[in-house]
């Protein structure tokens, strides 16, 4: 197996994973989540997202959480438009993502704009904050499949990501929003991803709705890449994506690559107990493999 000696987890479970969370998660516990997290040795977090508190409601405490929770390696929050970035800036965050679905459709349905309305929003906020030295990272969604329109072609995502390489982003985070895709359409993808933007950081992302995520994790790293977007839990969902279930579970992904040789530099015992930390306010249990047998 052509493998690489270390991975880089991202862990998506204080955004991500609680965003559609119908229950309001305390924002103790939150802080509790994300410091636990921490000490399991996550390095690179997305903390919370600045959007509005009409539209996602379990996000209305971002600017307690980060003020609270900086001061990790890289601690990300998502700011979807001009005023989320404004308020991320203002918060002191200089780790920001922006999101883009490469379906129109589901862009619409998401922020009320297509996917070329988007870039030509975000293309000067983008200059702005490189100037300012902020690290930018671009969330691709929909980037195989799309609630609305069905499969997604490989030159649309492409040409997306291009696009934002061309505005000077730091790094793509390439989504199975909906969970839909294949092992083969996974490395196909990202083979392809590699060959065109050799120099760019990817990362991968997916959702578990068809209980594919873990062996597409295994397919995207086959295709060399070595950064994974995970959720503690495997807690997540979108409310602009009907169907789609959680994020691949971080517990899972790390218990897989430390078996393989893979090093992570994450403690599963205390990642455990940081999915304690927020199970008595979620509205489901928590059914991954590793935690189920380890908790």
């Amino acid at each position: 197996m052509n493998l690489p000696k270390k991975a880089t987890i991202i862990e998506v479970g204080p955004r991500d994973g609680l965003q559609n969370e119908k229950n309001f998660v305390p924002t103790e516990a939150k802080k509790e989540f994300i410091h636990t997290l921490r000490r399991a040795g996550m390095k690179e977090m997305e903390l919370t997202s600045f959007v509005s508190p009409k539209w996602v409601p379990q996000m209305k405490d971002a600017s307690e959480i980060v003020e609270s929770c900086l001061g990790g390696e890289r601690d990300i929050v998502l700011a979807p438009n001009r005023k989320g970035v404004d308020r991320a800036l203002e918060a002191g965050c200089n780790s920001i993502a922006v999101f883009v679905g490469v379906s129109h459709s589901f862009n619409k349905k998401n922020i009320n704009k297509t996917t070329d309305e988007s870039l030509a929003e975000l293309q000067p906020i983008i200059s702005e904050l490189r100037e300012k030295g902020v690290f930018v990272r671009a969330c691709i969604s929909t980037a195989f499949y799309c609630p609305y329109e069905g499969k997604v072609s490989l030159e649309d995502t492409l040409a997306l990501c291009k696009n934002f390489v061309d505005m000077g982003v730091n790094e793509l985070s390439v989504a199975d929003t909906i969970g839909m895709a294949t092992p083969k359409e996974s490395y196909h993808l990202f083979s392809l991803l590699k060959e065109h933007l050799p120099h760019v950081m990817l990362t991968a992302h997916f959702h578990d709705t068809r209980k594919m995520a873990i062996a597409n994790v295994f397919a995207s790293l086959q295709a060399g890449i070595d950064r994974f977007d995970t959720s503690a839990g495997g807690l997540g969902g979108c409310p602009f994506a009907p169907g789609a279930s959680g994020n691949v579970a971080t517990e899972d992904v790390v218990y897989m690559l430390e078996e393989m040789g893979v090093e992570t530099g994450i403690d599963l015992d205390t990642l455990v107990k940081a999915i304690d930390k927020v199970t008595p306010h979620i509205s489901r249990s928590i059914e991954t493999g590793y935690y189920r047998l380890h908790s």
